[in-house]
């Protein structure tokens, strides 16, 4: 979006699964990755949920004390060169943003929380990277510690994404509690893994694809548990499956398993995970499957480094969104280019990077009428809302919720939104980009009269030209209103 991407020899990516957290760096050279040194810890942070979705103080001091470490080794590395991200357990978590805030600053970067359809899509994009080229259609399959997503592409790219509340650690936790492995407790956990895939069967079965690939560390043990104990090749299939089921019925507990291959760490979420797997080839006719060595960390990595080369996945998503809701891009045009001359009148007090603020100004401007092709009364509610709830490949969601934010308060009254809440810094976008709808309400190109906007704690202030407003008086009006607007909040605006 911006022309001026910072290029950097070295980036790094921090995933923070369910049930470990990884950290992988890679060195870029001649616009390639090269992947050179990685971190994993065990956290089980799915484990530590508790029944109302809390996480206990437990979990998150492990977790806390994992991302130190991760910090340590990633210091010195500017901030657009790290990306973290986090999945499941922090969807789910109530007390989610508690943990988030300190996990910050332990790692020292900011951490983005991403949709599971998000993630699903990176995965891919880390997988795709890691095989042969290929023609046909892929199906991959990730299982995680609490979400399995399921993704067909082609080539490089998504076509069809999901991701189901499944995953080995929250169903080991709840389908064989104390490490006690029956027959009943496998049936019973591949009958409710069933019935979630039933829900997407008919887009994921074996008639819509040419190969399966499965990633992670519960696809990647289960592939080397079958070939250490001469169950396979080294490939997953339904009857290696099936043998390694009867072997873990056969232990009757966790602590008693005698596989080749097989960790402790492993071991205590292995019932969970092939109970999981078993029904996968069931419910889409699977026959085998190979498993890939990369996974969504290297996803996010090649997203970085997209991101570096101007391929930002978002210019795409934001860019389909317009043709999508028929965006007048000549409005759009005007309401931009009036957002950046006022962010650069009143940049020098700006806490965070300028060209985050420009990025996010411009998707604003971009999307802030999509809501039009719904109802033009209260579009600016519609447009945050599609922003807010749609997939926006590319886009954590946090930033589709402060996006959606800046959206919702393009005009008419504030008083029914957080604004006090809000930094400075996002207050200020608030305040831009309603003067650039203001401005360009009348949709016509016009001449804009010479502005400069001022701001502090007090409030904001605006010069405009006064024979300009005396030339245009519904504007004025305008202006006068937005004044009471602000008034409302108790935010001084001054027009000068």
């Amino acid at each position: 979006m911006l022309n001026n991407n910072p290029q950097f020899s070295e980036i790094a990516a921090v995933d923070l699964g369910s049930n470990s957290f990884r950290l992988q760096l890679a060195k870029v050279v001649d616009d390639h990755l090269i992947f050179h040194d990685s971190m994993r810890e065990l956290v089980r942070l799915g484990a530590g949920l508790s029944e109302d979705k809390t996480l206990n103080k437990e979990t998150q001091k492990r977790a806390i004390e994992c991302l130190k470490r991760f910090g340590e080794r990633l210091r010195g590395l500017p901030p657009q060169a790290v990306r973290a991200v986090a999945t499941n357990t922090f969807r789910v978590a109530k007390n989610a943003p508690e943990l988030l805030k300190a996990a910050e600053e332990a790692l020292g970067f900011p951490i983005e929380i991403i949709a599971g359809r998000e993630e699903a899509r990176m995965i891919f994009v880390g997988v795709s990277h890691g095989l042969p080229k290929a023609e046909h259609k892929r199906l991959v399959i990730d299982i995680g510690g609490g979400s399995t997503e399921f993704i067909i592409g082609e080539g490089l790219d998504p076509i069809h994404m999901e991701s189901l509340y499944m995953g080995c650690v929250s169903y080991s936790l709840k389908f064989f509690p104390d490490g006690k492995i029956t027959e009943a407790a496998f049936e019973k956990a591949r009958i409710s893994a069933a019935a979630e895939i039933q829900s997407i069967s008919k887009t994921f079965n074996s008639k819509h694809w040419q190969e399966a690939v499965a990633s992670s560390g519960t696809a990647r043990s289960l592939g080397e548990v079958l070939r250490l104990n001469n169950m396979t090749n080294g490939e997953v299939t339904a009857e290696g499956l099936r043998q390694l089921k009867q072997v873990l019925i056969k232990a009757k507990d966790v602590k008693k398993i005698e596989l080749n291959g097989l960790s402790t760490d492993r071991a205590s979420v292995i019932s969970g995970g092939l109970a999981i797997m078993l029904a996968i080839f069931d419910e889409l006719g699977i026959k085998q499957l190979t498993v890939a060595n990369s996974a969504l960390r290297e996803g996010v990595l090649y997203e970085l480094l997209g991101r570096m080369q101007h391929q930002d996945t978002r210019k795409v998503t934001v860019n389909s969104f317009m043709r999508r809701y028929h965006v007048d891009k000549d409005q759009v045009k005007r309401v931009q280019t009036l957002a950046i001359k006022l962010l650069n009148s009143a940049k020098h007090l700006l806490s965070m990077d300028i060209e985050i603020a420009k990025q996010y100004l411009t998707w604003a401007s971009m999307l802030h009428e999509i809501g039009i092709s719904i109802a033009h009364s209260g579009y600016h509610k519609h447009s945050a809302y599609i922003v807010e709830n749609a997939d926006m490949p590319g886009f954590s969601k946090m930033e589709q919720e402060a996006l959606g934010f800046l959206v919702r308060a393009q005009r008419r009254s504030l008083t029914k939104l957080p604004m006090h809440s809000m930094s400075q810094d996002h207050r200020l976008l608030v305040m831009i980009l309603r003067l650039a709808v203001l401005f360009h309400r009348n949709r016509q190109e016009i001449t804009s009269p010479e502005l400069n906007l001022s701001w502090s704690k007090s409030g904001f202030g605006l010069d405009v030209e006064k024979s300009w407003l005396s030339e245009n008086p519904l504007t004025k009006a305008e202006l006068i209103a937005e004044v009471n607007f602000w008034k409302d909040i108790n935010i001084n605006l001054d027009i000068a």
